[in-house]
């Protein structure tokens, strides 16, 4: 008898197969959580880049309206500065106009950008949580395809009548392909999680940053 892919997969039980297609569901959500969050972390870099110096530029003109007006564009809604600097922005103008202290205004903006980037956190963050249960829970998933292999084991056994390589084998070799499946996916799965969750957390340093920069603006500015 052959042992190749294909023949092993012929050979497993029902419930080794329905454990391999979940693997591959599993597998292939994984991936796609890291091509579907890749793009949107490269676009909300790229638009970023493209509007971070026109806000400075107006910014440091004294050009508030104009830089709240570039900042809340729909095309920039991608961008996590924009929508710090938005927050930040509106958070001021609207205590300045409610009249109240100047270090009230300034408490109002940071707690405003705080807001937008939380806010942004979890948009970014939108999906890990379904890599780290894939993480965790293949190993587990794949077990029930090595207790079936177990099983068929011991089925070859008592049919045979022997405890020979021949009767067991494929018993075996199931429960051996579904465990390293299970581990092979749950590996995929926390690379993915690592990677990606390492990407939040610089576009959150990027975020504190920026509400540092709009808070240190009004501060040089004064209340004017």
């Amino acid at each position: 008898m052959q042992f190749g892919l294909v023949e092993m997969f012929q050979a497993m039980g029902p419930v080794a197969k329905a454990v391999s297609f979940i693997l591959i569901a599993l597998s292939i959500i994984s991936l796609y959580m890291l091509i579907e969050r890749s793009l949107a972390y490269r676009k909300a870099k790229s638009k970023s880049r493209e509007i971070a110096p026109k806000l400075a530029e107006l910014m440091r003109s004294g050009q508030i309206k104009e830089a709240l007006a570039l900042a809340s564009k729909k095309e920039y809604k991608g961008s996590h500065l924009a929508r710090v600097t938005a927050a930040g922005i509106t958070e001021f103008t609207e205590g300045r106009a409610a009249g109240i202290t100047f270090e009230e205004q300034l408490q109002t903006t940071e707690r405003g950008c705080d807001r937008a980037a939380s806010v942004f956190n979890q948009e970014l963050k939108k999906g890990l949580s379904i890599l780290a249960t894939i993480a965790t829970s293949a190993p587990f998933i794949g077990l029930f395809g090595t207790i079936s292999g177990i099983i068929n084991a011991f089925k070859g056994m008592a049919l045979t009548g022997s405890g020979g390589i021949g009767a067991v084998a494929g018993g075996i070799a199931e429960a051996l392909v579904t465990t390293a499946f299970g581990i092979g996916v749950a590996i995929i799965a926390l690379w993915c999680y690592n990677y990606l969750n390492t990407k939040v957390e610089v576009y959150d340093a990027e975020m504190a940053n920026t509400t540092s920069q709009v808070i240190d603006f009004f501060v040089r500015r004064g209340n004017k």
